[in-house]
């Protein structure tokens, strides 16, 4: 997308009032958090805002600020507001009327709406105050909303960092070093509830997606898929003759993991987690505007996700990556058109 002369003057607004903003000193660096629908939210902040040692990776910041919305329109999200907006006041974080106020109070921001639907529209008005972001999952709702968030955040020269935290599981980060050598294959699996409102995978299943675009890396060409009432079962061709799979689980005994095949040794991909490792990256990515996964990964793998929706509709055929892409990057265009004027 090209934005012309105005974008190029609303890139340097936005990146000398970002440095304005994080110029305060040795004072904490201020976060927000926008969208208090999810469980990630009081976990994120009591996480941020506990005691550290100086040499502690979290040291150095406070969430400061919260917009309570959110979603108000998913029962299951909107339904958690109010709890959670009493568990941030108990820790003496200020809520906010809006996101302007926020923004106007805080150096850097945790998107953690839970309801992607409405990421693009809070996404930019972060971008155009120049504030570095991190947004929980999804990004969008759809490929078309995630590929224009990542377009928008170029426009405005914004750093801009998306995973979920089972990427930081410490057996996920060992395969992704080497732990098996050249990753050959992989099996993921993770729960995989479902909101109408969003591409099938997008809402849960990303966990397990992410887990194995974290084992696999880039590549995948096609994906197949196959669905029940209980389970969703997604089969990529990478472009190197490599297969991946994601499981999704909606009954029996559920949990994140899966298996990876080596050429050193085929290996379980290990427990979950927590949260911690993921916010240290956080961390690390308020402090130098840095995303340490590229968005070309981050893109492809909801694109994966995208996919499997449509071979889903279309019976299980296989569906090209390049195709879901090609498609969602001109319905991205479309969104991101009122940038141009």
């Amino acid at each position: 997308m090209r934005f012309g002369l105005v974008g190029v003057v609303m890139f340097l607004c936005a990146s000398v009032l970002s440095s304005v903003n994080n110029a305060r000193g040795d004072e904490p660096v201020r976060i927000g958090i926008i969208g208090l629908d999810t469980s990630h939210t009081p976990a994120f902040a009591k996480e941020f805002n506990a005691e550290h040692s100086n040499d502690d990776a979290l040291a150095g910041f406070r969430v400061v600020a919260a917009y309570p919305y959110g979603s108000k329109t998913i029962e299951s999200s909107s339904s958690r507001i109010p709890g959670y907006t009493e568990q941030l006041k108990s820790m003496g974080i200020e809520i906010v009327d809006s996101i302007s106020e926020l923004l106007s109070k805080v150096d850097c921001v945790l998107l953690e709406t839970n309801d992607g639907t409405i990421h693009h529209e809070q996404a930019l008005k972060v971008f155009a105050a120049g504030k570095t972001v991190f947004i929980d999952k999804p990004v969008g709702s759809n490929l078309a909303e995630t590929i224009a968030i990542f377009d928008a955040a170029k426009h405005y020269n914004v750093p801009v960092f998306s995973s979920s935290s089972l990427r930081y599981s410490n057996g996920a980060q060992a395969i992704r070093s080497g732990s098996v050598g050249r990753v050959l294959g992989c099996s993921a699996h993770s729960p995989c509830k479902i909101e109408p409102s969003h591409v099938d995978l997008y809402w849960y299943g990303i966990h397990g997606v992410e887990t194995l675009y974290t084992c696999m890396g880039v590549g995948c060409k096609t994906v197949s898929h196959t669905s029940t009432d209980d389970f969703e079962l997604a089969v990529g061709r990478w472009d190197d003759g490599r297969i991946g799979t994601f499981r999704g689980i909606r009954a029996g005994s559920s949990g994140y993991g899966g298996m990876v095949y080596g050429e050193k040794t085929i290996s379980e991909i290990g427990k979950y987690d927590g949260y911690r490792p993921l916010l240290v990256e956080i961390a690390q990515f308020f402090r130098t505007g840095k995303s340490p996964v590229d968005s070309a990964e981050t893109i492809e793998l909801y694109a994966f996700m995208q996919a499997t929706y449509e071979s889903k509709q279309q019976g299980g055929v296989p569906v090209e990556i390049a195709a879901v892409m090609k498609k969602a990057e001109t319905q991205a265009n479309e969104l991101n058109a009122p940038l141009l004027k």
